[in-house]
């Protein structure tokens, strides 16, 4: 299945409004342990989990316009240059849904070329999330022929809080659609190993999830059942 380890798919996310110090701290220590590729954080715990991932190769995102995404591109980019100052090295940045609903194909190209300049003069990575869920097809290979223009690092499915998460069809339909340079996270009610399999397998190279923990051991338990 894996091209790579699986706990390297593995973006550990908490994104829960009532989040505590203390559920970042467990978060980065699993992270840490597990040597999942990353952790995702709110804005305002990313300088607290880039002091807590610190010395270990786990990487630091953070969300951007998130959950909606139709704060003004203006707002976006305030986000963006705190968050890579607070130390984020990826940055999850949520599309204008509405502007795709729409067909507002111009603000859509607009505010990621206001972005992409920005990110990468950092050096930063860019995941653009478009709620994959809530869209049509056509809408779907028209975010991947604007995104695969601008090049970004990874299209991302969802943000886990629409009324559907990610889906095999959809990363098929992004792989199908993107340049093979963009990568693909898949997010949005990911909680076993089975789903993620399922999701690497279609074309994902990141798993955004808070199931992390149970996703690798029930890849071992998985793994334990096809040996007898």
């Amino acid at each position: 299945m894996e091209k790579m380890p699986l706990n390297k798919y593995i973006d550990h996310t908490i994104l829960k409004p009532t989040c505590l110090v203390a559920d970042i701290q467990k978060l980065c220590a699993e992270a840490i342990q597990y040597d999942f590729a990353a952790v995702c954080v709110p804005p305002n715990f990313v300088k607290l989990a880039k002091a807590e991932v610190e010395g270990s190769d786990v990487k630091v995102a953070t969300v951007i316009g998130f959950p909606f995404g139709y704060s003004a591109t203006e707002a976006k980019i305030a986000e963006i240059i705190l968050a890579m100052v607070d130390g984020a090295d990826e940055l999850d940045v949520v599309a204008n849904i509405s502007a795709i609903k729409n067909g507002d194909w111009a603000a859509i190209a607009d505010e990621i070329n206001h972005i992409m300049p920005i990110i990468r003069s950092k050096g930063k990575a860019v995941k653009i999330i478009i709620e994959s869920g809530v869209l049509t097809d056509d809408e779907i290979i028209k975010c991947c022929d604007i995104y695969g223009i601008a090049g970004i690092d990874f299209l991302k499915t969802s943000t886990g809080y629409a009324e559907k998460g990610a889906s095999v069809e959809a990363v098929t339909l992004f792989r199908k659609h993107l340049p093979d340079s963009i990568q693909i996270k898949a997010s949005g009610g990911i909680r076993d190993y089975v789903t993620a399999k399922q999701m690497i397998e279609a074309g994902a190279t990141r798993i955004g999830c808070s199931a992390g923990v149970a996703i690798v051991t029930g890849a071992n338990t998985e793994n334990v059942k096809s040996n007898y």
